[in-house]
Order: structure tokens, then C-alpha cells, then sequence
């Protein structure tokens, strides 16, 4: 096969994010400015909601939230271990504590039916996570709202995916998402808050801004999480080829559906009705003990590398299991699907960048290395 190396992500920027950020330089306007203003606006109008508050990464923008929601020392945070740290350390950064629930060994996402059963009286609020790029089922957690527990949707990997035609980022009270160098949509560092609600956007521009009202009129404690407008520059040429490069993305997940499904010992990612995956990821789950070969995950991104074939793993390790959140009192074997999907998930190159020969080439190597 081609030995062209094929990595597993590539991020692309072209003449026009060039152009823009030049113009900005020339500007002299660089901290938070008219493009920062204009990028929150075309966010806003992208996802379908009143508001959209721009901030410098996803973390702060689940932080933001999470102060909006009124989340404090001695409230109960509810959400998945299997995801990033920075879904779980904004919990901690407001002295509440994390509560992690097993996941659903389709979707990857928290399982709804044991997310309703974990809520409490000590539950303030819930962080969904749409993983991969897989929405949340919103209606499930409409239980959760109607008992007055606030659900952050975090959408920093799902930003143009949808389910039952409403975006992410509008599924819930609020939408988080992250805009780092690898996203569909990015901006190099950065994230943006997304809401109809106009109390919890007040909130998030005044967390945003050292807590400020009016101008050195500091009403609570606040941080320095403002986009700069260079950032924003990035972020509205990207905006405007979304689209085109959501649909790149599920192209190459479609293929790879057709060249990858029913083989022994892999499991592709798996879409409910009504959802527009955003595919962030694309990853698959490797049984070694099934497939035909006998070769495990880790095994086989061995191979590949060696092949000049890039792949990765999110996430090796579940939350519950990591040194900061030990003194929570998990231990292992209490999430078990997560811990499961954690020694066999293995993400597969997917970028808008692939062509269909390197699609054809990553699955080509895949079915002769299992076996297939």
C-alpha cells in the first residue's frame, strides 16, 4: 500500500485566516474588540440561540456555566468519566464535587437511565458531554431540568452536529463548546458559551470580564477569560466553511462505515435516528479476543504506525480512575463500561484534510491486519 504517511489530525488553515488575522494586526485592535462581537453574532445565529459569549477556551466556558448555574462548595456535579479533564475540573475550580456516572456502551455518552438514578438532593447540576460529536438525547434529560437541576450541554467536540434538527449547544440551558487547534470549528485557543437564557449570559460576560459590571464596578469574584479579536478572526472564516467541512467529515465516516462494519472484533461507531454526528472523532472499539487474528487495540495502532498510519486513544484512562479525583472515593470496576471502552477505543484519522484513497487506505490496513 501507499507508505504515505496519513496522520491522525491535521488542522487547516488557509490564505483566507492568514488575511484575516493580518488585517487585525493592521487594525491594532487585538485584545476583545468589533470581531470578537461580530464572531459571538454569526456563533449565535449558527447554533440558533439569543446569546453567545466568547471566552478563551472550552474549560472557561464550562466554568462560566457552571458559576451561572450557581454551582458551589457542597453542591453535587454529576457527569460521565469518560470524557477530557476539563469537563470535570471546572467543577472542582468551584469547590463542588464531581460525581461520575457509567456510560452507555453504545453511544459513549453518559447513560441517561443512570444519570436520573444518581441525581440527589445534593445535585446542583449536570455536564452532558456530547462525545465524539454525538448530540445528547435531550428529552431524557428533561426530568433532570423539571427537578430544577441545571444541564450544561458540553459541546466542545460537537460543534454543527444536531439532534431532531436542533444544534448543539441549543439542547440544553447552556452550551459549552471549545474552539482548540485540532476542533471542526477553531480558532487555535478558544470557546464560546451558547444560551437563550439572558441571566445565565450576563453571568458568563461578567465571569468573563474579572467579574465586572460597569467598568471598574467589580460585582463577583470573575477571571480574565476574554476572546482576543485575532482569535475571533480565525473563528469567522472558519464559521463560514463549517459546513463544507462537517460534511468532509461525514463522508469520511460513512465510508469507513462501509469498509470497516461487520467485521469481527470491531465495532464502529454507532448514530442514533435523528442525530448529525459532527465526528470529531471517529473511533472505533477493538476486541481483540474476537477478531481474527488475535490482535488487540493496541496491537494494531502499532502495526499502523509502522504502516505511516496515525490513530489515537480518547480516552485511556476514565476520569474516576485519574490521581486528581482519587480522594472522590472510585475505584476500579465501579464504572465498568467506561473502563471497558477505555482498553479498546482507538480514534482513526478523520479530518477534512483525508482524501478517499486515504480513507481506503486506513481501512484497507485495518481489515488485513485483523484478519478481516
Amino acid at each position: 500500500m501507499n507508505k504515505t504517511s496519513i496522520p491522525l489530525v491535521r488542522t487547516f488553515v488557509g490564505d483566507e485566516e492568514i488575511e484575516a488575522v493580518t488585517r487585525v494586526m493592521k487594525s491594532g485592535q487585538l485584545a476583545a474588540g468589533p470581531e470578537v462581537a461580530a464572531f459571538e453574532a454569526e456563533f449565535a445565529a449558527t447554533v440558533g440561540t439569543k446569546h453567545a459569549i466568547a471566552v478563551n477556551s472550552g474549560t472557561a466556558a464550562i466554568h462560566a456555566a457552571l458559576e451561572a448555574a450557581g454551582v458551589g462548595p457542597g453542591d453535587e456535579v454529576l457527569t460521565t468519566p469518560f470524557t477530557f479533564a476539563a469537563t470535570a475540573t471546572p467543577i472542582l475550580m468551584q469547590r463542588a464535587t464531581p460525581k461520575f456516572v457509567d456510560i452507555d456502551a453504545n453511544t459513549f455518552n453518559a447513560d441517561l437511565d443512570r444519570l436520573l438514578a444518581a441525581a440527589g438532593p445534593k445535585t446542583k447540576a449536570v455536564i452532558a458531554v456530547d462525545l465524539f460529536g454525538l448530540p445528547v438525547d435531550n428529552g431524557a434529560l428533561a426530568e433532570l431540568r423539571a427537578r430544577n437541576i441545571s444541564v450544561v450541554e458540553d459541546a466542545c467536540q460537537a460543534i454543527g452536529a444536531a439532534r431532531n434538527g436542533v444544534a448543539a449547544g441549543a439542547l440544553t440551558d447552556v452550551g459549552c463548546f471549545s474552539l482548540y487547534a485540532t476542533k471542526n470549528l477553531m480558532t487555535g485557543e478558544g470557546g464560546m458559551i451558547t444560551t437563550d437564557n439572558d441571566e445565565i449570559a450576563r453571568s458568563a460576560r461578567r465571569f468573563r470580564q474579572h467579574g465586572q459590571g460597569e467598568r471598574y464596578e467589580y460585582l463577583s469574584l470573575g477571571y480574565n477569560y476574554r476572546m482576543t479579536d485575532l482569535a475571533a478572526a480565525i473563528g469567522r472564516v472558519q464559521l463560514g466553511r463549517l459546513d463544507a467541512i462537517n460534511a468532509k467529515r461525514r463522508k469520511n465516516a460513512a465510508l469507513y462505515d462501509e469498509l470497516l462494519s461487520g467485521i469481527a472484533g470491531l465495532q464502529t461507531p454507532f448514530v442514533p435516528a435523528g442525530v448529525e454526528h459532527a465526528y470529531h472523532q471517529y473511533s472505533i472499539l477493538v476486541d481483540g479476543s474476537r477478531t481474527q487474528s488475535g490482535v488487540g487495540r493496541d496491537a494494531l495502532r502499532a502495526q499502523l504506525q509502522e504502516r505511516g498510519i496515525g490513530s489515537g486513544i480518547y480516552y485511556p484512562t476514565p476520569l474516576h480512575l485519574n490521581p486528581l479525583f482519587a480522594n472522590l472515593g472510585f475505584a476500579a470496576g465501579d464504572m465498568p463500561v467506561a473502563e471497558r471502552v477505555a482498553t479498546r477505543v482507538m480514534a482513526l484519522p478523520i479530518h477534512p484534510l483525508l482524501s478517499e484513497e486515504d480513507v481506503r487506505a486506513v481501512a484497507g490496513a485495518i481489515r488485513e491486519i485483523v484478519g478481516a
